[in-house]
């Protein structure tokens, strides 16, 4: 093929709406976790499989396993068949995939026979170029995609079922992605403390229009929960697991769900059960660390835990932890929920070395890198011993300058750490500095004063510490001119 048509293909390929062009990068995810998962669903979902053997021919492209693919796409092709016979949409995706996956295999005439499959049926469709074209099944497709991407893609998601709505705002199948990514979104809002459009509407919406999706049906069990209606949320649950009693993605949320209300053993109980059905379960593997974790904080306000019984769960829950971590190495909530168990158990290399592949995962948000620098620096200072460390890396999560939990925590750990050196007679420039930039986060304007005129008295050449303290008086000088004119033009009017 000459350079001039190789290219020409090549632009017409970066017009089609596939997995290729939708800016899916392999850096973001675990591929060898996210087949398995695919393949746990392929397994357990009742519904078309379409979807997910589309997105498992990308997966195996960017494993540089192409002949894989094409097994794959002939897979979707055959679901096309036996669900969707007379709707040529359906395919417009698995074409693109063809397409691109011939291209790549230098394959260039069959790249091209599946380009004007496509083009030919965009124009039976509509006048639209096949990149412009504005259908709800593929904007619902690429929102599953984007889904399964993980959560630096939700906000795409949610726009791609937002868009498949307005066509048809009564498809079920639609309605229920938008539930879930809506709930993926508020569950990371809320702990980024954001706000985010609430989720219980759209899964209400989404249960009423397929009352036998227990999966949503989880999902919202687990939101009427959040809202303090648990009794409410209980009955969601059983009724879930009733009609899918073997259902490891309702089994899964429902282990949460007793989980959270203190209800441990029987959490443990559903996710052993759950285990079995899928072994390589990343989540149902830190659930269950979670899980032992929790049995053995509680053991251990005992007056005298036994040893056997402590040391057993922490095996267990350091078991599972790394369980999760090797078979999923981008899950950040399990790496720190196995380094904190390694600290717990004395084992502080491997804590050490844990905490570190934590932070080297490339998808962390801000607020990941502030729960991180919370509890690394709880390490440095509980069990390292080193209070400068611990110092450094609770700063370095307030230093975000974005709203979390994790960042609150850094706060609230370092302003007690701080006041304690302070109580002991440590008169350090750095930490009066350090509480005075903590107060003022705060509004705590006089404390902060109080605080940067003390680190001024010990490095009174400071540029930082001069430049916020003549900033929070000059603030404070104007609120008071401010309240005085408003108080003086009341006595005038009166």
């Amino acid at each position: 093929m000459s350079t001039v048509t190789k290219n020409t293909l090549k632009s017409s390929l970066m017009q089609l709406q596939c997995h290729f062009t939708w800016a899916l990068l392999k850096e973001d995810m675990d591929l060898d976790n996210l087949e398995d998962t695919i393949g746990d669903q392929i397994k357990f979902f009742a519904n078309s499989n379409l979807n997910h053997y589309n997105l498992l021919s990308y997966i195996c492209h960017l494993k540089n396993s192409n002949e894989q693919a094409l097994k794959y796409l002939q897979q979707a092709e055959e679901e096309v068949k036996k669900n969707y016979p007379d709707e040529i949409t359906r395919s417009l995706v698995t074409w693109g995939n063809y397409a691109w996956i011939y291209y790549n295999m230098g394959r260039y005439k069959e790249a091209q026979t599946y380009v004007s499959k496509v083009e030919n049926s965009c124009k039976k469709l509509s006048s639209t170029a096949p990149g412009k074209i504005q259908l709800p099944e593929i904007y619902a497709e690429q929102g599953w995609a984007f889904l399964k991407f993980g959560r630096k893609y939700y906000e795409r998601a949610k726009d791609c079922f937002e868009n498949a709505l307005k066509n048809e705002p009564n498809n079920p199948e639609f309605n229920a992605g938008y539930a879930i990514v809506m709930y993926r979104l508020e569950d990371f809002s809320r702990r980024e403390c954001e706000y985010v459009n609430p989720s219980i509407e759209a899964l209400k919406r989404a249960v009423e229009l397929n009352p036998n999706n227990t999966f949503i049906m989880a999902l919202l069990a687990l939101k009427l929960q959040d809202l303090k209606q648990v009794d409410e949320g209980e009955r969601y649950i059983e009724a879930a697991m009733q009609k899918t009693p073997d259902f490891p993605y309702v089994l899964r949320y429902a282990a949460k769900f007793y989980r959270r209300k203190r209800e441990v053993d029987k959490a443990l109980e559903i996710l052993k059960k759950a285990l079995v059905l899928t072994p390589k379960s990343a989540f149902l593997h830190h659930q269950v660390g979670v899980c032992y974790k929790e049995k053995l904080f509680k053991l251990k306000k005992t007056r005298y835990p036994p040893q056997e019984q402590v040391e057993e769960l922490l095996r267990l829950s350091i078991f599972h932890f790394k369980t999760a971590t090797d078979q999923n190495t981008k899950s950040f909530v399990a790496y720190i929920g196995l380094a904190n168990m390694y600290a717990k158990g004395k084992r502080y290399e491997e804590a050490e070395e844990t905490f570190q592949k934590a932070f080297q995962i490339n998808t962390l948000s801000y607020a990941d890198k502030q729960e991180f620098y919370y509890h690394y620096g709880n390490f440095q200072l509980f069990h390292m011993k080193s209070e400068s460390e611990a110092i450094r890396n609770y700063t370095e999560g307030l230093k975000i300058a974005k709203d979390s939990y994790g960042r609150r925590n850094c706060i609230g750990a370092l302003k007690e750490l701080l006041e304690k050196r302070i109580q002991e007679g440590l008169r350090n420039a750095t930490d009066f500095g350090t509480l005075g930039f903590i107060h003022k986060l705060k509004n705590e304007k006089y404390k902060a004063i109080e605080c940067y005129e003390k680190a001024t008295s010990l490095c009174p050449n400071n540029e930082e510490y001069v430049s916020a303290l003549c900033e929070l008086q000059l603030s404070i000088t104007s609120s008071s001119s401010t309240n005085s004119s408003l108080k003086k033009n009341q006595t005038n009017k009166t």
